[in-house]
């Protein structure tokens, strides 16, 4: 990890307009639990729903699109990407830099908002506060790692990923069983089941998949990006 290329891409994520982004969701959610809360629907059936359907369901999703991609992108279309790739840092690192920037991103904004809505709605009952949260961070580094990889294999890496978080991830994902399997909120929510006692969460993903799944996306989508990042040639053209 470069920390020189990590500030830079921490100011300049956290300077622009994405930083709202970053929070609409998060603060919509505790908002959510809030008014369960405030209107007596805070029972663990309604928590699990809350953050099987909007927490690890859709707001994770986009906000995986939103980090992923803008630790890279956004440098790749504006061309400032060719100022840092002439510095004597090799490729692999800044895509290493760019990749735990990301997840880490998604650790504050997306996990630690999930603890804070279950610990609202049920405290520490039957573990779905930690469990969910968890959950979300092993996904969480999944897809800042996968959108890591659209970002620099594709110009149009935010509409793609639009479409594959909002119809994959979050119509046919959850509508067609057989598609669960190949579903990396659906893996995250395997580790959710695993680590929480409620009957109210079964997962469709067993953990022996789960954890193998995500471990193989996020590795192989952070060497490709890599490798991809290696033939972009200081012209801006791959």
């Amino acid at each position: 990890m470069n920390t020189v290329v990590a500030g830079i891409t921490y100011r300049a994520l956290l300077g622009r307009r994405r930083i709202i982004l970053l929070l609409l969701l998060p603060l919509a959610l505790v908002g959510l639990a809030v008014l369960f809360k405030v209107f007596g629907a805070a029972d663990q059936r309604s928590a699990v729903l809350l953050l099987q359907n909007f927490a690890i369901g859709t707001m994770l999703p986009l906000l995986g699109l939103i980090a992923g991609t803008g630790v890279i992108a956004p440098e790749i279309d504006d061309g400032t990407i060719i100022h840092l790739m002439s510095k004597p840092i090799s490729r692999p690192t800044i895509v290493m830099t760019k990749f735990l920037v990301a997840a880490s991103l998604l650790a504050v904004f997306a996990a630690v908002p999930t603890y804070v809505s279950g610990w609202l709605l049920v405290r520490g009952e039957d573990g779905v506060a930690a469990g969910f949260a968890l959950g979300t961070l092993a996904a969480g580094i999944a897809y800042a790692a996968l959108f890591l990889l659209l970002g620099i294999v594709t110009r149009h890496a935010v509409t793609i990923g639009i479409v594959y978080a909002l119809v994959w991830e979050s119509l046919v994902g959850n509508l067609v069983p057989g598609a669960r399997k190949f579903s990396i909120q659906h893996w995250g929510q395997s580790i959710a089941d695993q680590l929480s006692d409620s009957p109210f969460l079964k997962a469709d993903v067993t953990l022996g998949f789960a954890i193998p799944a995500l471990l193989v996306v996020t590795v192989a989508a952070v060497l490709w990006a890599g490798q991809r990042l290696r033939a972009f040639s200081l012209t801006g053209d791959e």
